[in-house]
């Protein structure tokens, strides 16, 4: 290795040049260059591990583009409707029928009302609709749960339904045409904002036609 500065011969080991002192740096700079080629692949490898890693996280898993329940604005006028049914109940029975009832009974009969709503509360949170990059998912049941997929591309049409009822609350129903082994009609009950989520299954089956 000759110094860059007197021209002197030196080892290529050498840091130092033997004639003049300077500093030989071509074994120093071949050193880093060796360094920052191992850095280099290590971050290559870190890349690609990366990648593989995520990509099996994200195998066999889709996109959820929305998870709904049906609404709970008739349970809770059903709540409402019971309270005021168990006071009343109460009432009357205290002023009028308390030498044939005692007012005990009708306190317990009018919590007993009660259990009607809170039983389609619980059915109500334990439906959930589903939609995904390719399929529609319905899962329901309290003691076993029940999961049924309903592929995008086996569906027909989407209607939204409403009764006088449903349209004052701005509820409906999204009657789905499925065209799959099962076939029949898929029908998602008391959805708050119908016309909204069934424009969203509507373009999802767009995109995937593309």
């Amino acid at each position: 290795m000759f110094c860059i500065k007197c021209g002197a011969d030196n080892l290529d080991t050498a840091r130092f040049c033997r004639k003049c002192g300077e500093g030989v740096s071509g074994q120093q700079v071949a050193e880093e260059s060796e360094e920052e080629t191992r850095v280099v692949s290590r971050r290559g490898e870190d890349v690609e591990e990366e990648k593989r890693r995520k990509g099996e996280e994200g195998k066999g898993s889709e996109v959820e583009l929305f998870s709904i329940s049906p609404t709970l604005f008739f349970v809770n006028a059903g709540y409402v409707a019971a309270a005021l049914g168990a006071l009343i109940l109460v009432g009357l029975t205290s002023a009028f029928l308390w030498n044939f009832v005692s007012v005990g009974v009708s306190v317990l009969v009018g919590l007993m009302l009660l259990l009607v709503p809170a039983f389609y509360h619980v059915r109500q949170k334990l439906l959930r609709y589903k939609l995904t990059e390719n399929t529609l998912e319905i899962d329901s049941g309290f003691i076993s749960r029940t999961t049924r997929n309903v592929p995008l591309r086996r569906i027909q049409d989407v209607t939204v339904s409403a009764t006088p009822w449903q349209r004052l609350f701005g509820i409906g129903d999204l009657i789905i045409d499925n065209a799959s082994e099962e076939g029949g009609k898929v029908v998602l009950k008391n959805i708050n904002s119908p016309k909204f989520y069934a424009d969203q299954l509507l373009g999802q089956m767009r995109r995937l036609e593309k």
